[in-house]
């Protein structure tokens, strides 16, 4: 326990759910990662324990990947701790899915479909309100995980290379 204390850099006890909650979500991944992998290979009958074998690979694959990302990005995001940035990935993993559940929905909600419009121009469309929507949700999900000050920094870089901010 003194190991992972000192790898994550963690002071406090309530800092742990960060990485119970990493790990949460690399199992659920891996979960259903193995769910769409193991109709295909296997019999009913041993399905239960080959989801939960499968599960157990993936997720310690994706740790072991995870790992070497946050390796890579330490230097560059520059973070206090090393458990921040596992709450620097969840809110850019929450943040991406609900701008994408959020733009569709937007755009039905105006008249906007597949249905009306062409493929060409809908997908378009879409991804510039998801766009959209991300820059909202980036500053906003940091903020209620206290990361605030990194994903308005993070923001203002992105908005200056698109040249919306000088």
């Amino acid at each position: 326990m003194k190991q992972l204390r000192a790898y994550w850099q963690i002071e406090k006890t309530w800092q742990y759910l960060w990485l119970i909650i990493g790990v949460a979500a690399l199992v659920y991944i891996g979960y259903k990662l193995a769910n769409l992998i193991i109709p295909v290979l296997s019999t009913p009958a041993y399905n239960y324990a080959i989801v939960t074998v499968v599960t157990i690979i993936i997720a310690y694959a994706l740790l072991k990947i995870t790992l070497k990302i946050f390796d890579k990005v330490e230097q560059r995001w520059q973070v206090q701790y090393r458990w921040e940035m596992i709450v620097i990935f969840i809110v850019f993993s929450i943040t991406g899915s609900t701008s994408v559940m959020v733009g569709r929905p937007i755009l039905k909600a105006i008249g906007l479909n597949t249905e009306n419009l062409p493929a060409i121009v809908y997908w378009p469309l879409f991804i510039l309100a998801s766009f959209i929507f991300y820059q909202i949700f980036l500053v906003s999900f940091g903020w209620l995980f206290g990361q605030h000050a990194f994903f308005w920094n993070m923001e203002k870089k992105m908005l200056k290379r698109f040249r919306i901010l000088k």
